[in-house]
């Protein structure tokens, strides 16, 4: 008789031992770790007409996946402290200044523009304005500082009529508050400013606008009568690190935007606390005013001319042109 249980019990073993390496093998399998999304972001935005779009998000009005905490800024050094430091994630600034820290550090991605309308120059009465020609022996007051927008656009017309800004017609920078009151009291003839303080400064018939700044560069770039003065930005290594944050930050503020303009008297009641200008006077600027969410990439156009012209114009102004890393997708 023939004996098999010794070659049964070798083949058990070997399946055995085979079901047990398979069975370690899957036990080492480590599955991959998603990092998590963070629930809250950072986002400054400067004082001014820029409040209204974002009324939306502090109210609580348009919300989305990620809650964004919105804090705001007075001047450029306070929100370049901000960023420099570290102390926000996003931040809502100047196109012109947006690019200039952009080429010192390379750390902000243009991720939309939402402001395309908001300044013009007022003349008091009495006070001549044929063109850019008639502030040659004159000041011009306006608000922040050198190199942002109504400033920008300001020595570009100088230059284009043949004047030297800074010698032929002499620049006062002041807080637009300030400039509205020594406007109202005639102690000065000409001021830049953006609305709502256009409107305040008008108030009793003592000025009137003189020139649309937005027209004015349509004209000279041959584009729509429109500037992109300000957007939304990223800190580079955040948005690397949270993609999709950045692109639900950009539908929140996208969303806000729209319903700012779709409920004016919501947006301007939730912003008095910062922006504390009479509702009448702030209602009556939203229509020399223009607040459009367009993506970086839609708009990436017309912000390269926009800056290669002021360039050409007064390289002071825009030292370095952002290269492509400067705009998002």
């Amino acid at each position: 008789m023939v004996r098999r249980r010794p070659l049964v019990l070798k083949i058990l073993v070997i399946v055995l031992m085979l079901a047990l390496l398979v069975s370690g093998c899957q036990k080492t399998v480590t599955p991959p770790v998603e990092t998590a999304q963070p629930s809250e972001s950072k986002l400054i935005n400067p004082v001014g007409p820029l409040v209204l779009p974002v009324a939306g998000i502090e109210n609580g009005a348009v919300k989305g996946p990620v809650t964004v905490k919105v804090s705001y800024w007075k001047s450029n050094d306070e929100a370049i402290g901000l960023i420099a430091g570290n102390q926000t994630d996003f931040a809502i600034l100047p196109v012109t200044m947006a690019a200039n820290l952009y080429a010192n550090q390379k750390d902000l991605l243009m991720v939309g523009v939402h402001e395309w309308k908001v300044f013009y120059l007022l003349a008091r009465q009495g006070a001549q304005f044929t063109d850019w020609s008639s502030l040659k022996g004159k000041s011009l007051y306006m608000p922040v500082g050198k190199g942002q927008t109504v400033d920008v656009l300001s020595r570009l017309g100088l230059i284009k009529a043949g004047l030297t800004p800074d010698q032929d017609v002499k620049f006062v920078y002041a807080p637009p508050q300030e400039v509205v009151s020594l406007f109202q009291a005639g102690k000065i003839d000409y001021a830049a400013l953006p609305e709502p303080y256009v409107t305040l400064a008008m108030k009793d018939n003592v000025g009137s606008i003189v020139l649309d700044y937005q027209e004015y560069w349509g004209k000279v770039a041959g584009v729509e009568p429109r500037v992109p003065i300000a957007g939304l930005f990223v800190k580079k290594d955040y948005a690397v690190k949270n993609p999709q944050v950045v692109k639900e930050v950009a539908q929140l503020l996208a969303d806000a935007t729209n319903w700012c303009n779709s409920n004016p008297d919501a947006a301007i009641e939730q912003a008095k606390a910062t922006l504390p200008l009479p509702p009448a006077v702030i209602k009556a600027s939203l229509q020399r005013t223009e607040f459009k969410y367009i993506p970086a990439a839609q708009c990436r156009e017309e912000v390269k001319k926009y800056l290669e012209t002021i360039q050409q114009l007064d390289p002071s102004a825009i030292k370095q042109l952002p290269d492509q890393g400067f705009y998002g997708e």
